[in-house]
């Protein structure tokens, strides 16, 4: 697996599940990969087809497989609601680099289809560490002299 970082762009859903019988639902989303959870912004008035535009990052390591997307819904009075979720594998943006806003299906527990959820992905890989000069040696290796090495030093003359 790679190492770097994971940039996830939350977009929109259409068509989630209303559990709010009262009111239009106030939807955010839980994005997870592996311990790091992220939160969105918590839409109000828009119902059952909410757009938050939000870009969350992710240090990827690893043992990072999936993107967990886990939708609830605000509740003032009682606890928030459950209303779905969307798994995404990361292969495919590790292999390409970048996935364009593409819809996921949101299910709920019992793996009912609850609407669907528009994510863009973009994975940036760690920068391999390049090998220090200092340890460097053989040919175009710098000399102690280049660097400042003891023969400058000004310790010991008289």
């Amino acid at each position: 697996m790679p190492i770097g970082t994971l940039e996830v762009l939350l977009v929109d859903a259409k068509g989630l599940d209303n559990n709010d019988f009262m009111a239009d639902m106030d939807p955010y989303v839980l994005l997870t990969v592996n311990t790091q959870e992220k939160k969105s912004t918590v839409v109000s008035a828009q119902g059952s087809n909410p757009e938050w535009n939000e870009t969350f990052l992710f240090t990827i390591s690893d043992d990072s497989a999936d993107l967990h997307l886990k939708i609830m819904e605000k509740d003032n009075f009682s606890a928030d609601d459950y209303v779905g979720e969307a798994i995404i594998s990361l292969e495919p943006v590790f292999e390409e680099g970048s996935l364009l806003p593409t819809a996921y299906n949101v299910v709920n527990q019992e793996k009912e289809y609850r609407g669907g959820i528009k994510v863009g992905l973009k994975f940036t890989p760690e920068a391999e560490p390049e090998e220090r000069s200092e340890y460097r040696s053989g040919e175009g290796a710098e000399t102690e002299e280049s660097y400042g090495g003891w023969k400058q030093s000004a310790y010991g003359e008289e």
